[in-house]
């Protein structure tokens, strides 16, 4: 959600802006705007409601600078619109300001402070930014005492990004519960929201940890704390390539992912598995389970359907009860723990807010934790007891493919190497590095068959208003997460039902023409039952198509899965689902990679 771009002693400022925001698209937003400066009050602000391209047009190569900052816009507080874009401008116009997060006092703020404000817009970053403005103006105190100020007032989650027309050679940055990094340029710096942001004009980085404030010079950058304390920090080189964010030949970068799975299975053998096949994982990671009675998967999204799916497996291989939670619940309402709770906490970007808002009390309440990650350095990645990554290369589309496919397999390799240092046989037994490199030829044998999904897809899905995914056992939780992924960019309405629970309620949405698609995995007698569901949906009219492993498959099935092991069959089974909400999309003529209303790294609460 939102993005930052910000760039201090650099000429080509404007192209900086410009191909940092293009490559934080992918976060999600409705509008951006850039501010930028080639000297004392020469600069110049341009927003624009849309895309970046449409920014792209109002600048039109006719600004110049060397020093600015940038800002996508996902709509908290007011409408999408050019007046709520970001950059905002304090009372004088003086000093500009971008901001990701939410204010949770600004209206307290407005009322104590800017009673006699004019405002353009109705965000919560246009009163921060005035609150900034209030006490130069006002008070007469320099920017970064004014800035100090209002940090030590507002409330809420922030990272700010703060020039002043007057002295455009520094950047003014803080954070609390949002992202936010420092690049470092030869001969000019940078901040951003996402490495990906920079990843182009450097790879050195450096954190900054919550409610700390930057000066962020072309030469130069000072950390301190809000009490202007200075603080010493270490760069770190990000591991990211500059080709791994780009779409090559794909036409979106959804299709680009869902290749890519097989890639990130056998990634994960070569990262945790040495040549015999030994596991490769953490011992601290493996003693911090053994000591646990009870693992609590806390997650998101499509991070919670990973966690169901994993649940049998981590507790079959561990011995170990898994309890799953929905991050924005628990973050208000902890549940009654067991006496050695171990949190884990799995998220593609690592700065998912509600997920961080657990961590923080489990860490107040001495509870060791594992971040499961595609992202190292993130925010739950620092400050989590532990961290496993996916090694899934960038996730750029908003539809989390290959990073659920990822988070199901390497929590299998913590599985099997918590199970075999407990002298588990199940574990002992279960080969992985040889299953996870059939799940991968079964993941690649399914992408052979594009051409035949698009044909289903086609006849199902082209104009229908909802559907209906069914399943038993580990295909209920496939349901869940292919039910999301329609939705979420095909706007189908979809859910993903147990089908034992047809009778008790669902049913009655079946009517003639409505589809359901049926997921059986090679369990003969759990496919039996949902077989026995499909011909209750049928009897009602329901449109079927049925995506089945070949250990149970029948002659008229329409997609068939190569079998793989019970524990990772929720990986090969997923990926038909993920074509299927690509091809629909693209049938209704809808933008694959950017869905309405939804953001990518999901940074508020």
């Amino acid at each position: 959600m939102c993005g930052i771009v910000g760039v201090v002693g650099n000429p080509n400022a404007t192209d900086i802006l410009l191909q940092g925001l293009e490559k934080l698209e992918y976060r999600g937003y409705d509008s951006a705007g850039i501010y930028v400066s080639n000297g004392a009050e020469s600069g110049r602000l341009v927003k624009a409601n849309g895309r970046i391209a449409d920014l792209e047009a109002k600048v039109s190569g006719q600004l110049a600078g060397f020093a600015g900052i940038g800002h996508t816009r996902w709509a908290t507080h007011g409408k999408p619109s050019e007046l709520n874009a970001h950059p905002h401008q304090s009372e004088s116009g003086r000093l500009v300001m971008v901001h990701n997060g939410v204010i949770e006092n600004y209206a307290e703020i407005r009322a104590t402070y800017l009673e006699n404000h004019h405002f353009q817009g109705q965000t919560d970053t246009e009163i921060a930014v005035h609150l900034v403005g209030h006490f130069v103006e006002a008070e007469s105190l320099s920017v970064l005492e004014a800035f100090k100020k209002a940090l030590n007032i507002i409330e809420g989650s922030y990272a700010f990004a703060l020039m002043d027309t007057e002295n455009p050679e520094v950047l003014y940055v803080a954070k609390n519960k949002s992202p936010l990094l420092i690049g470092l340029g030869d001969g000019y710096n940078l901040v951003g929201s996402d490495a990906m942001a920079m990843i182009r004009e450097t790879s050195d980085f450096k954190e900054i940890h919550d409610k700390e404030l930057v000066i962020v010079e072309k030469d130069q950058v000072t950390i301190m704390d809000y009490a202007g304390n200075t603080v010493e920090r270490d760069s770190y080189t990000a591991e990211l390539d500059l080709s791994d964010i780009g779409k090559g030949t794909y036409p979106y970068y959804m299709l680009k992912e869902i290749d890519e799975q097989p890639t990130v299975m056998r990634k994960l053998i070569s990262t945790y598995a040495d040549a015999d096949g030994q596991m490769q994982v953490d011992p601290a990671i493996v003693q911090a389970v053994q000591e646990a009675d009870r693992l609590y998967i806390i997650a998101a999204g499509t991070s919670y359907n990973a966690g169901f799916a994993s649940k049998k497996m981590l507790e079959e291989l561990t011995e170990r009860p898994v309890e799953l939670g929905i991050a924005s619940e628990w973050g208000y309402e902890m549940p009654l723990l067991s006496q050695k709770p171990l949190f884990i906490f799995l998220t593609q970007s690592g700065e998912t807010a509600d997920s961080r808002q657990v961590l923080v009390k489990a860490n107040e309440m001495g509870i060791p934790s594992l971040t499961v990650t595609n992202v190292p350095g993130s925010t739950l990645s620092r400050e989590a007891t532990y961290t496993l990554l996916l090694h899934a290369g960038p996730e750029i589309a908003v539809a989390s493919t290959k990073a659920y496919t990822a988070q199901i397999a390497a929590l299998a390799f913590l599985a099997k190497a918590v199970g075999e240092a407990n002298g588990n046989a199940k574990a002992e037994a279960f080969d992985l590095v040889h299953e996870l490199s059939l799940v991968a030829q079964s993941i690649e044998a399914s992408l052979s068959e594009k051409d035949l999904v698009d044909s289903k897809v086609r006849k199902l899905l082209g104009t229908t208003r909802n559907a209906f995914y069914i399943g038993r056992g580990q295909d209920y939780y496939v349901a869940m997460e292919a039910s999301l992924k329609l939705k979420e960019i095909s706007y189908i309405q979809c859910e993903g039902f147990a089908a034992g629970e047809l009778k008790h309620g669902t049913i009655s949405l079946i009517e003639d023409g409505v589809p359901v698609i049926a997921l059986l995995s090679a369990n003969e007698k759990v496919a039996a039952h949902t077989r026995g569901n499909i011909a209750e949906v049928q009897a009602r009219g329901a449109h079927v198509l049925t995506i089945v492993e070949e250990g149970v498959a029948h002659e008229d099935d329409d997609i068939v899965v190569n079998q793989v092991h019970p524990y990772l069959s929720s990986i090969a089974m997923v990926i038909p689902t993920q074509l299927i909400a690509y091809f629909a999309t693209l049938h209704r003529g809808l933008d694959v990679d950017k869905p309405r209303n939804l953001a990518k790294s999901v940074t508020v609460e």
